[in-house]
């Protein structure tokens, strides 16, 4: 039987997991423990496609050359700069006999794993792509593991709804646990306070997702920090947040004065979702000593957020988002249902792409 976690597709460097390898081997033939999906979307993440839109200055011709280029050089869609990927839609094309994962050909499926460590292949040179969405229209197929994860499309959304919003369902169900688990703490010990919860890049994909995600969990007061205007109308439309404040996450005193001013105190839970370096000081000094700083930006420098805490002697849990939490797809898609303003968001932001 071949690796469960994908040992066998690493080509190089040898000994390494598929997410740390070089180049992946995306040969189509299937082992007894893998799926085969023939792929129709990819969607890349979102620090990744800031990254490559910039470095080309806008030029969606020359982003799409340089994703069949990594695609083709390593196997996989792993942004060199990054280290970030994305997902990914399509229909299960085999299911080896052994493959744990309970899929049959036929399902539409999005993976719920990184392009990080998906061996992947392209075959229509993204041709229907423009190179200026994250959301990429494709032909190609990719493997999954044995240890790999895919959800079953829901019949009642579109495909592309349900990519945006699994793409990034890890965040919102990170949110729920560690609010709730705050909450009960303080009910426990009959600590009256409200739990302050603050989601920096809240009119985002994973923003409003995890402000949806705090409210529901028993967060007392939210607020949604935006850098522009026009985002901060759109989430005040939507209505996700108590409060929503204008900030330059990459600006510690500003973005900490932004946060304090709207919750009253610093937040007992920061969450960031902007895909924009930069963003660890303010969120470690907007939060409150033996709070708990979430961070689920690829952009993340977890070293600086690290020496950054010690400097500022800030005595806060810092967590990576790893994007999975069980039961993680089903929750985000259950918030899209439920939620009017985390829908418009996800359509606005799909309609604008």
């Amino acid at each position: 039987m071949t690796s469960p976690v994908g040992l066998h597709r690493v080509v190089e460097p040898a000994g390494v997991l598929p997410q740390a390898a070089w180049r992946l081997d995306a040969d189509p033939r299937i082992g007894s423990n893998e799926v085969r999906i023939r792929v129709e979307r990819l969607n890349l993440d979102a620090a990744s496609f800031r990254q490559l839109s910039e470095k080309h200055g806008g030029d969606g011709d020359k982003v799409r050359a340089e994703v069949l280029e990594i695609i083709s050089t390593r196997g996989k869609m792993q942004n060199p700069v990054t280290g970030s990927g994305g997902m990914l839609i399509g229909t299960v094309d085999e299911a080896g006999r052994r493959s744990p994962l309970g899929l049959r050909p036929g399902d539409r499926v999005a993976t719920l794993v990184s392009l990080t460590l998906t061996p992947l292949v392209i075959l229509d040179g993204l041709a229907r792509w423009d190179g200026r969405s994250e959301q990429v229209p494709c032909d190609g197929y990719a493997i999954l593991f044995a240890r790999s994860i895919a959800a079953v499309l829901p019949a009642d959304l579109h495909p592309e709804l349900s990519l945006a919003v699994l793409d990034v369902c890890g965040a919102p169900a990170l949110t729920a646990r560690v609010v709730a688990e705050l909450v009960q703490r303080r009910q426990r010990d009959g600590d009256p306070r409200r739990v302050r919860v603050a989601v920096v890049g809240g009119a985002g994909k994973s923003g409003s997702l995890s402000l949806a995600a705090a409210r529901r969990a028993g967060a007392g007061r939210t607020v949604g920090v935006v850098p522009v205007p026009a985002e901060r109308d759109a989430l005040v439309a939507a209505g996700l947040a108590d409060v929503v404040a204008l900030a330059d996450a990459r600006d510690p005193v500003g973005l900490s004065t932004a946060v304090t001013t709207a919750l009253g105190a610093p937040a007992d839970v920061t969450v960031v979702c902007v895909d924009v370096p930069g963003c660890e000081h303010g969120a470690i000094l907007a939060t409150e000593d033996g709070g708990t700083v979430i961070f689920f930006s690829m952009a993340t420098s977890f070293a600086g957020a690290a020496l950054g805490a010690e400097g500022l002697a800030a005595d806060v849990t810092m967590l990576v988002g790893n994007g999975y939490v069980p039961g993680h797809a089903e929750l985000a898609l259950e918030l899209l249902r439920a939620e009017p303003g985390v829908r418009r968001l996800f359509e606005a932001r799909l309609a604008a792409d």
